[in-house]
């Protein structure tokens, strides 16, 4: 299903040049997540087997992955029109909206339902930030580190995007922010040591090992301290979580600037 953050037609192919390792592995080895597998594969090596030097990128950048890269290009269509080769490209790149829009995080702030809706004061409404030590996980373009900056002693915005970590470290020297610093970092394998931090949030970083994942933002978190999810407000209904509250968390919900249902969690840690 689409989420509308982009429209495909707008981006160049050359936009996979700036994938990360994982993000290739996760579009190669899952079909981009698609339900029509077959018809996403022959996009894809239609794009691919049009476009060499993409094709090159990703089998170096994503060694694992070269097999596929070689089998999608081979089993491509031959003698495709341009246009042909243009729907084939628009199809891949829509088939990972959340990838290519990375690419241009710039756009984000406009192009996404979670930041063009949000208010910050839901933020600051979960935990006093003020003279605390927070990490934003899976910070993305900034939303939560930089609405947090300004009241937190310091913040630090952990997230494997390049592209995105770039832009948050241009919007910190054009603006100043001298409380905020950026660095790589997997929710599932954060680069700090136990207790580290006053306040650990998180906008959508958390489900696909939901286990693991709570468990290391735990790990990183002071005791007493509070571990937030922030999810922003949406076009369509945010569910309840019924996994968070079992396993502690508490469950608050409002309707968003959209009017749709958004449900938002705390927990302190004991």
């Amino acid at each position: 299903m689409s989420i509308g953050w982009i429209k495909a037609k707008e981006y160049s192919f050359n936009s996979f040049l700036l994938l990360e390792r994982f993000q290739i592995r996760l579009m190669l080895e899952n079909d981009a997540w698609t339900h029509d597998k077959a018809k996403w594969r022959k996009a894809a090596g239609l794009a691919l087997a049009a476009n060499p030097s993409v094709a090159w990128y990703l089998k170096r950048r994503c060694p694992e992955c070269a097999s596929i890269v070689d089998k999608l290009t081979t089993e491509a269509p031959k003698g495709a029109s341009a246009r042909e080769v243009r729907a084939a490209e628009i199809a891949a790149l829509s088939s990972v909206e959340d990838f290519t829009i990375y690419t241009t995080p710039e756009k984000m702030a406009q192009s996404c339902d979670f930041m063009r809706g949000w208010n910050k004061e839901r933020l600051f409404g979960l935990a006093d930030l003020s003279g605390k030590t927070a990490l934003d996980v899976g910070a993305g373009s900034g939303r939560l580190a930089f609405a947090a900056a300004e009241k937190a002693a310091w913040v630090y915005a952990s997230e494997p995007v390049g592209t995105l970590r770039e832009f948050m470290r241009d919007k910190i020297t054009k603006e100043g922010i001298a409380n905020v610093r950026v660095l790589d970092g997997f929710v599932e394998s954060l680069p700090f040591p136990d207790n580290t931090f006053d306040i650990v949030m998180s906008g959508h970083v958390v489900g696909d090992d939901l286990g693991k994942e709570l468990a290391e933002l735990e790990r990183v978190c002071k005791p007493g301290g509070w571990l937030l999810n922030v999810p922003g407000d949406s076009e369509n209904d945010l569910p309840s979580q019924p996994e968070l509250i079992r396993r502690g968390w508490e469950e608050l919900h409002y309707v968003g600037s959209f009017g749709k249902n958004v449900f938002i969690h705390r927990k302190r840690k004991t």
